[in-house]
């Protein structure tokens, strides 16, 4: 019995999916089919149930998931305990973005925080803010990059990188283009395009719309500001954004802030409240490449101070469940 063989066991245990595990442990999924059947004749029991489009854990296997964990996680304390003695930070690093968001200082923090500690694995994960914030509470995800509505997501600590206002964009001849001012009410004529829910910018425009009691009709969605520029510019929508998204589109869209919505749309680095060393030290690299980003709701409790001057770091096809 490998420690591999467990990593890839509890991998299809969380993920329900062959595919999905494999592209977590980035092996091919055939890989992880074959070690999971080598280690289920060495137990000389099944570990899932293949007969449906999931593969979920015989009662072989919902007895093994506990025990495989807690193999895993003494493996890493052994290696953990054997780096604090050197000095030497290792192990595994999973780091949540929300889809369709590049944010260059979160890659250069990623990039000077590799070179200072080769010996931890960095996975890249994207998904919608609700499901990297739950990852992050649940222990999947280490760090998220994630818009929020609060500058304090429940059960997590935060650092928001950037606090701004919801803008309508709308072509030039949109008779919203001509109104100096533009409120909430005023999209009830039309239809809106908005992210989906789940993301941050939509949970500021619900609750904004909530607490006026209105019920705007969203026509269209989408994950991306570039394609929900693409919508608006072709007369299908109103579109939703933040400031900063509807400024890469002012050649052929026009902005205009939503006068009545307080809340600002937020962008927050979360993490848990005791964060491992791995995590704790690449927040330090986080807080200094967004040393100079705007953060006007910061609640940062937790997030360890930089490194002073003169020590930075840097220099230093759906059939079985084993198909899909």
């Amino acid at each position: 019995m490998e420690l591999r063989q467990l990593a890839y066991f509890v991998a299809v245990a969380e993920e329900q999916n062959f595919t999905r595990a494999a592209e977590r442990v980035h092996i091919s999924q055939s890989g992880v089919s074959a070690q999971i059947r080598r280690l289920e004749r060495e137990l000389g029991a099944e570990l899932f149930d293949r007969s449906a489009r999931t593969a979920t854990l015989t009662p072989a296997g919902a007895a093994a998931l506990a025990p495989a964990r807690a193999a895993l996680a003494a493996a890493e304390a052994v290696g953990q305990a054997v780096g604090d003695v050197a000095g030497v930070i290792r192990g595994r690093l999973t780091v949540g973005m929300v889809v369709g968001c590049t944010v260059t200082p979160l890659f250069d923090a990623l990039a000077a925080f590799h070179r200072a500690h080769p010996g931890v694995e960095i996975a890249l994960l994207e998904d919608d803010s609700d499901r990297l914030a739950e990852g992050v509470r649940a222990g999947t995800v280490d760090v998220a990059l994630i818009g929020a509505a609060t500058a304090a997501p429940a059960g997590l600590e935060a650092l928001t990188i950037v606090s701004e206002r919801l803008v309508i964009a709308v072509p030039p001849g949109h008779p919203l283009a001509h109104r100096p001012r533009v409120t909430l009410r005023d999209l009830g004529d039309h239809p809106v395009i908005c992210m989906p829910t789940g993301t941050g910018l939509r949970a500021v425009f619900d609750q904004a719309c909530a607490a006026q009691g209105l019920e705007p009709t969203i026509a269209l969605q989408a994950g991306a500001a570039d394609a929900m520029a693409d919508l608006a510019a072709r007369g299908l929508g109103v579109a939703v954004l933040s400031a900063s998204m509807a400024e890469a589109y002012r050649d052929r869209l026009t902005a205009r802030v939503i006068d009545d919505i307080d809340i600002p749309a937020l962008l927050c680095l979360v993490w848990r409240t005791a964060p491992g060393p791995a995590a704790r030290e690449l927040l330090v690299y986080g807080r200094r490449a967004f040393g100079g980003a705007h953060a006007d709701a910061t609640h940062d409790g937790g997030l360890p101070e930089p490194a002073a001057a003169g020590d930075d770091p840097e220099d230093s096809r759906a059939a079985s469940p084993e198909e899909q």
